[in-house]
């Protein structure tokens, strides 16, 4: 179902607004293949300034990064965002375990 979503998106000639945005990461997030890591990686580095303060599209994103095993990045989303709420912090916690470092959610308080 995932690639059929990145079918779509070649086809569209649009730029994806938020929800869309939040989608495709989940989307890349699910694949974590070569594909989608190339897609996800290029709608992220895209992405408008105006959706960079977008929580629900972070949120999508940072899951994205830490299903890719970026840990890195996904860590430099969270510390850009000012207000953050119990998703961020449960998607950074929730990278965390599924990266096998479940010890730095402790570290994030």
């Amino acid at each position: 179902m995932a690639e059929k979503v990145f079918d779509l998106l070649d086809e569209m000639e649009i730029k994806p607004g938020s929800f869309t945005l939040a989608i495709l990461f989940k989307a890349c997030a699910e694949l974590a293949n070569d594909r989608a890591i190339k897609i996800g990686r290029k709608l992220l580095d895209e992405m408008p300034e105006n959706y960079r303060n977008d929580v629900v599209v972070l949120n999508s994103a940072m899951y994205m990064l830490m299903k890719f095993g970026d840990i890195q990045s996904a860590e430099r989303i969270f510390r850009s965002i000012k207000a953050k709420g119990a998703n961020i912090y449960g998607a950074l916690m929730n990278g965390y375990n599924l990266n096998g470092e479940s010890w730095k959610c402790f570290k994030i308080f």
